[in-house]
């Protein structure tokens, strides 16, 4: 198939690009980036006014499938992934079964051939079963397709294992990807632990149950000489050991979710269980810790978290219900309001936490918008404003609390491989 985008403004920092231009794309790859090129029979995508970005990753997704189809499945998620403009996603192993064999990490990736919109890149757990006790098969993992190794929604305590489990990571050039909470600290936990926290009468998550366990993986990263990355950072603390740490030349890399860096514990106040997530919303300290961190390079990438949960495990009292909220279709739009329109972040900068940062951590080959590379590219039109409606949303839950709320950064496009993912109905010509 060959698609010609006509008149966009294509950034990509990494290629040297801010500037109008037309992109033509042939047999899955960037045939050209110039100025008034005319294609026989290629499909015309007007972008003029629009933004042409290399393809964005969310290094942080989970598919529930297997085992949790009715909150989501690989289908409706990535169909979720490309409508927010995600031309791939890295998706965690608490599933049921648990990501911890080469068998279940070949299913995910089956099924994202048979039913995908987007590149599925699936995370193996780091202990069978994800009980932190044993160490799952790494190099089978690998061997298999698995691009990290993560117990994600549960932490590895026993210092030993996870320990063992970077030495085996780095044998095979793999990220371990940690979930940062000390689970005797957060225990009973339903919010930040603070002012609204006592206010509400909800039990509360201390910071420290968070940079306690940041502290610790740093000092075993130091220790082994593994790569890691610590998931959904959302405490001051911990931005400032990392900072530390890349400092120390210690290969610690981290994230950001844009419920963190664009709510606070406050929004807790109505009680509304879609605010209830792990980590919790924390205080405008902290808020203010991480938009700095985004700034300066600390945090390496922006990754949604989406965390699908049914209706019947969401209406329910605040500390019963489920932890998380769903982001993919609204990650990208948050970042272009809240970071890119007030200036915290250029666009190149947005384009380095959504695509090549996390492309780095999973060590990807990802050479964005250049002749010759695979075409993964996201159309977005960042002064086009939409109001959130999670009844239309492609995911099959809708625990969001952005529902109503305005934002900026409608998709216009999202192409994966050359082929059209997801399109704007307006774009075509």
């Amino acid at each position: 198939m060959r698609l010609l985008l006509k008149g966009g403004r294509v950034v990509d920092p990494r290629n040297g690009l801010d500037e109008t231009k037309d992109v033509l794309v042939d047999d899955g790859r960037v045939l050209t980036v110039d100025s008034g090129i005319e294609a026989e029979g290629a499909r015309v995508l007007d972008v003029r006014e629009k933004t042409v970005l290399p393809g964005l990753i969310d290094i942080h997704v989970h598919l529930r499938e297997p085992g949790r189809e009715d909150e989501e499945t690989i289908e409706t998620g990535t169909l979720a992934a490309a409508r927010g403009g995600f031309a791939a996603v890295a998706c965690m192993p608490n599933t049921d079964p648990p990501l911890d064999t080469g068998a279940a990490v070949r299913f995910v990736l089956s099924r994202a051939r048979e039913t995908g919109r987007v590149r599925v890149l699936p995370v193996g757990a780091i202990t069978r079963g994800l009980a932190g006790a044993e160490l799952a098969e790494i190099g089978e993992l690998r061997r298999a397709g698995a691009v990290g190794i993560s117990d994600d929604g549960r932490p590895v305590t026993n210092s030993r294992v996870m320990r063992h489990a970077m030495e085996y990571a780095s044998m095979f050039g793999m990220p371990v990807i940690s979930h940062a909470e000390d689970v005797h600290l957060a225990e009973g936990g339903a919010m930040n632990e603070g002012y609204w926290s006592t206010r509400l009468g909800l039990p509360g998550i201390p910071a420290a149950a968070e940079e306690s366990m940041v502290a610790r993986d740093i000092f075993l990263a130091e220790l082994t000489g593994a790569r890691l990355h610590i998931a959904h950072v959302s405490t001051a603390g911990s931005c400032e050991l990392i900072r530390r740490a890349k400092e120390r030349g210690i290969r610690v890399t981290c994230e950001a979710t844009p419920h963190h860096f664009t709510l606070t514990d406050e929004a807790v106040a109505g009680y509304d269980t879609n605010t209830k997530v792990n980590p919790p919303l924390r205080a405008a300290r902290d808020v203010e810790a991480l938009l700095q961190g985004l700034a300066d390079g600390t945090i390496d990438a922006i990754a949604s978290d989406h965390a699908p949960h049914t209706t019947e495990e969401k209406e329910v009292e605040y500390e019963l219900a489920a932890f998380g909220m769903i982001g993919l279709e609204t990650s990208l739009a948050l970042a272009i309001t809240e970071l890119v329109r007030p200036g915290l972040l250029t666009l190149e900068q947005l384009v380095e936490r959504m695509a090549y940062g996390p492309a780095s951590i999973l060590g990807l080959d990802w050479p964005g918008i250049a002749p010759g590379a695979e075409a993964n590219i996201t159309v977005v039109d960042p002064d086009a404003s939409f109001v959130v409606d999670p009844t239309g949303f492609a995911s099959l839950s809708r625990n969001t609390p952005f529902g109503g709320r305005r934002l900026f950064g409608r998709v216009v496009a999202t192409i994966v491989a050359g082929r059209l993912a997801y399109e704007a109905c307006e774009a075509a010509v």
